[in-house]
């Protein structure tokens, strides 16, 4: 007589998942940029599931291109006051096992499990920066956290924050750091040259690119530029300031410490600058600045450090956590302090050049591949797609 025995394996069944990216069309940068690169990598690392993506019905090009991702056209936008009603109507058809809601709030009534990412708090703690439309939308994420079946937080900076300000479960949290596009590493010449020209760049120049709003602590960047000014010391001329990015909540304000400072020949700035302008951008700057109060992560940091320009950032939140030790971190309070510290980067071309070598080392240690996998292993734990096999 023989006895036989079973055990138990698992194996992974495949799975649908959907990935709101809805945003995208109205606001391609910050998250609408996530979306699309996350997507993009967890098609190219994942042959097993299939991907729908949910985009706007004006988008006209597919977002992600790969063999084993759909699209679905939704007619719902993000953030409309009827979200929650109509969004589950058009979910229900699609059989959906995951939906992953890059933009914090996902439906809450659905048939399926979902995943949200969350990138900052920044609402709840300067309420006073956002719309009102925003704060409505954003004021969801204490429901959010409790409906959604687990939370992805960019650092462990917005993990602490949802922790502490929202009083989240921490088990229920992973850490999936974000990753500067593959686009982004140091432009030759020629290309920093054409950019230069495009924007009227005429000499040295130091760099801010993000969204103009007022979390991103610009007025103080200003009055520290204008310290700079007026205590130069360099043997040259004094470059100028390049503010980049997409007009935002209360950008006036900016316009109107650039006119009562008189740095009105001194500050260019460019609006929005296409993604494939960035890295020449970033390249012929000689460092870049992020004074932000908050950060939920802090992208335009790696961004910088890719393409080898060095970075001057914030002290506070997320930015430490992001920039390491290849970053010199200022008070985002201390006007004298980020002057010296600009100072100090204009005059000194070898720590410059020192910078751009561990800002770079810094930058490879993050991916989006590695994002991928681990946003993966979430949905993988998360989905219950899994079913036991006897094997002898």
């Amino acid at each position: 007589m023989f006895l036989t025995y079973l055990t138990l394996s698992y194996i992974l069944l495949p799975m649908k998942i959907g990935i709101d990216a809805r945003l995208v069309y109205y606001q391609p940068a910050g998250i609408g940029q996530y979306t699309v690169r996350l997507a993009q990598a967890l098609a190219a690392i994942d042959r097993d599931n299939t991907y729908v993506i949910l985009q706007s019905r004006k988008d006209r090009a597919p977002l992600v291109e790969a063999a084993n991702v759909r699209h679905h056209k939704m007619w719902t936008p993000p953030h409309h006051r009827y979200e929650q009603l109509t969004l589950p109507l058009e979910l229900a058809p699609l059989g959906l096992d995951l939906l992953h809601c890059p933009d914090f709030i996902p439906p809450f009534h659905r048939r399926c499990r979902a995943v949200i990412t969350v990138h900052d708090v920044a609402f709840l703690r300067f309420p006073g920066l956002l719309t009102a439309e925003s704060q409505r939308y954003y004021g969801q994420i204490a429901r959010a956290v409790q409906n959604a079946d687990h939370i992805i937080a960019v650092s462990e900076s917005t993990k602490k924050d949802l922790i502490s300000l929202v009083g989240a479960d921490a088990s229920r949290i992973t850490v999936v750091h974000e990753a500067a596009g593959t686009v982004f590493h140091p432009a030759d010449a020629a290309a920093i040259r054409q950019v230069r020209e495009r924007y009227g760049l005429a000499g040295d120049y130091i760099l801010f690119v993000s969204t103009i709003e007022p979390r991103k602590n610009i007025p103080f960047l200003l009055h520290a530029y204008a310290r700079l000014r007026e205590t130069w010391q360099g043997d040259g001329e004094i470059p100028s300031l390049v503010l980049a990015g997409n007009r935002g909540w209360l950008y006036d304000r900016i316009f109107t410490v650039i006119y009562q400072l008189k740095l009105t020949p001194s500050v260019i700035v460019t609006g929005g600058v296409p993604v494939e302008d960035l890295p020449a951008l970033f390249s012929g700057a000689l460092f870049f600045v992020m004074p932000s109060l908050y950060e939920g992560f802090g992208l335009p940091v790696l961004e910088a450090m890719s393409c080898g320009t060095p970075v001057i950032a914030s002290n506070t939140s997320s930015l430490p956590e992001v920039a390491g030790d290849a970053a010199i971190l200022i008070d985002p309070q201390d006007i004298v302090g980020l002057a010296a510290a600009m100072q100090r980067l204009c005059n000194d071309a070898a720590l410059r050049h020192e910078m751009r070598a561990r800002g770079m080392a810094q930058a490879a240690r993050f991916s989006w591949q590695r994002a991928a996998r681990e946003t993966l292993a979430v949905y993988q734990t998360v989905s219950g797609k899994r079913q036991a096999i006897s094997r002898r």
